[in-house]
């Protein structure tokens, strides 16, 4: 096992990679209130009266309807964009219509490791994530890399959060990329559906009516929620995988239920998402210690949820991919949110990682022989990125 840098901080009461940055990064955005309890966030995250709210410094559109993320709508809006997508994201769809996708793509990305008998992993993930991204979406008409980066910088990443110049010409940024995306590969995605329908995303919004600028900001909502946070969740349950032999073992002997419970557990531990914020628009009691007043803005920590042993029960910071079963819990924690925001692409992402980890970890010889570098991307979800993961494996 490949030693993390001196930089790589662990923190030693916790089966967790990231738990160590984390308790220098993630914190609570400043004039609100943290919550960070289990029973208090599902409180909140299923009441009516909570608005969804980003990082004081986030690039996001809230005030129109036609032009905000998903993420920032409530109520008969939310619900009416939700509905209008959410179908491509059941069991049934996976089965049926992603999983040849998921499947051909790391199957592909296997091969040519084995070919070459070294790759990046974050590099291998990325491909994954984002093919398969695309094809839900429909993003089928140009290149995958160049049209993914525009997505990224037109969703603000990375200049925002660096200060300085970058942070004021981050919108200027973010806009000439996001007319990019438009240009160059929403538009040619569009035409080709109006000319013929797909089982995609796009095709689903055309049937609704829907404009290019309502296409392009589901498409950027969708792109870099679906790609960054499945690309960085699979990079660290390798990271687990190559550390704990017993782990690795009973993932490559479980089915795929059982597999999917491993990575559930994981994810426990290492959540995307560490934080994430709401507004509320009345006095809310139900479910909370103290009373939350109208206007009041919270904080609320999914990470410190995860681990409310309360819930999840005892050695919270342990692995233990049987703690979901023991507890009566479906294993999702806090990790996808709750509520009417719970996020709709989950069991996608689960499946994506669950495929390409267990052909990976079949491989001979696989071995990492780069540990990668590890960084904390503020301001709205406080997430880890993790880069230059480089495996080995033996060559065909």
């Amino acid at each position: 096992m490949t030693i993390p840098p001196p930089s790589f901080r662990r923190a030693s009461d916790s089966d967790s990679i990231t738990a160590g940055m984390a308790q220098t990064y993630v914190h609570a955005e400043p004039g609100t209130r943290l919550l960070n309890r289990f029973d208090e966030l599902r409180a909140v995250l299923r009441n009516d009266g909570m608005r969804q709210n980003g990082a004081a410094n986030a690039p996001t559109e809230k005030a129109d309807p036609t032009l905000a993320s998903i993420f920032f709508l409530h109520g008969d809006e939310h619900k009416r964009r939700r509905g209008a997508i959410i179908s491509m994201f059941t069991p049934k769809a996976i089965a049926t219509r992603h999983m040849p996708v998921i499947t051909r793509t790391a199957d592909e990305l296997i091969a040519d490791f084995r070919r070459r008998g070294r790759a990046r992993l974050d590099e291998m993930s990325f491909l994954l994530t984002a093919t398969v991204v695309a094809e839900i979406l429909g993003l089928t008409e140009t290149p995958l890399k160049p049209m993914m980066h525009r997505i990224e910088m037109a969703n603000g990443a990375p200049d925002v959060w660096r200060g300085g110049i970058r942070k004021l010409l981050a919108p200027i940024k973010s806009r000439f990329y996001g007319l990019a995306f438009l240009h160059r590969d929403v538009k040619p995605a569009v035409a080709a559906r109006r000319r013929q329908r797909r089982d995609d995303v796009i095709s689903k919004l055309l049937d609704e009516g829907r404009s290019d600028i309502e296409v392009l900001v589901e498409c950027m909502t969708f792109g870099l929620a679906g790609i960054g946070t499945t690309r960085e969740f699979i990079v660290v349950a390798a990271l687990h995988l190559f550390e704990k032999e017993d782990l690795r073992r009973r993932f490559l002997e479980g089915d795929e239920a059982e597999q999917i419970e491993t990575l559930k557990e994981i994810l426990r531990l290492e959540p995307q998402a560490s934080m994430i914020y709401r507004t509320s628009t009345e006095r809310v009691t139900d479910g909370l210690s103290q009373p939350v007043e109208p206007g009041e803005r919270l904080s609320l920590e999914i990470r410190a949820a995860n681990l409310d042993e309360a819930v999840v029960g005892p050695d919270p910071t342990r692995i233990d991919p049987d703690r979901a079963r023991r507890m009566k819990n479906n294993g999702a924690w806090m990790s996808f949110g709750d509520g009417s925001h719970f996020c709709p692409g989950w069991q996608v992402a689960l499946t994506e990682s669950r495929v390409i980890l267990d052909r990976l970890f079949r491989l001979p010889g696989l071995r990492l022989v780069r540990y990668p570098d590890m960084q904390w991307t503020p301001p709205m979800l406080q997430s880890y990125q993790f880069t230059k993961a480089v495996i080995e494996c033996d060559r065909d």
